[in-house]
């Protein structure tokens, strides 16, 4: 599990962005950050308190608490301590669960012929959502195409891409953390 903290900084004006993936989450306060994450079926709920200044992103895999779980499985690619998680740390972080909004994305039917866990993937996030008392005030849920999205934490602002049907790629993408930039070069040789 990976959990993403961040503070509030003003002296810059550049855009931070953070990816998460399957099981993990974040929260931050500053301004110039956007989290974003790549979805298929899988969910990511963007929440967040504008009074407090605050919010964050999480993605989970499956619905429910993932009780039934092989052994050494990541209760965070699961959908009910991925939501607890992140309100919890909305919370910790002077978050109001009262003027807490959500939107939710993801969720959709990446394989026909099988169980559709997109669709009990939605079903749990906008239940959850209810029985927490947390609005849901926009998002894109369901459908048949994966989704690149971007959450600027406080102002509570998200974009959409929809991707091209590229089933294994997107499935590929939602799991793995991309790989780091190489370093420029700079014609400086450094030895071991």
């Amino acid at each position: 599990m990976t959990t993403y903290l961040g503070t509030q900084t003003t002296a810059l004006a550049v855009e931070r962005k953070i990816n998460i993936v399957q099981g993990e989450n974040c929260v931050d306060d500053n301004p110039n950050t956007v989290i974003t994450t790549i979805l298929g079926s899988c969910i990511a709920a963007c929440i967040w308190d504008g009074v407090a200044g605050l919010g964050g992103m999480n993605h989970f895999l499956l619905p429910g608490d993932g009780k039934n779980r092989k052994p050494g499985g990541d209760a965070m690619r699961f959908g009910v301590h991925a939501m607890e998680l992140l309100l919890n740390g909305l919370l910790q972080r002077g978050g109001v669960k009262s003027r807490m909004r959500a939107k939710l994305f993801g969720g959709a039917r990446m394989i026909k012929g099988l169980t559709d866990i997109g669709e009990l993937n939605a079903i749990f996030a906008e239940q959850f959502l209810r029985e927490e008392g947390v609005s849901l005030v926009g998002g894109s849920l369901r459908g048949e195409q994966g989704r690149r999205i971007q959450f600027w934490p406080v102002s509570g602002r998200a974009r959409q891409v929809l991707l091209s049907n590229e089933t294994e790629s997107i499935l590929n993408l939602e799991r793995t953390r991309p790989l780091p930039k190489p370093a420029p070069e700079t014609g400086a040789l450094e030895l071991f």
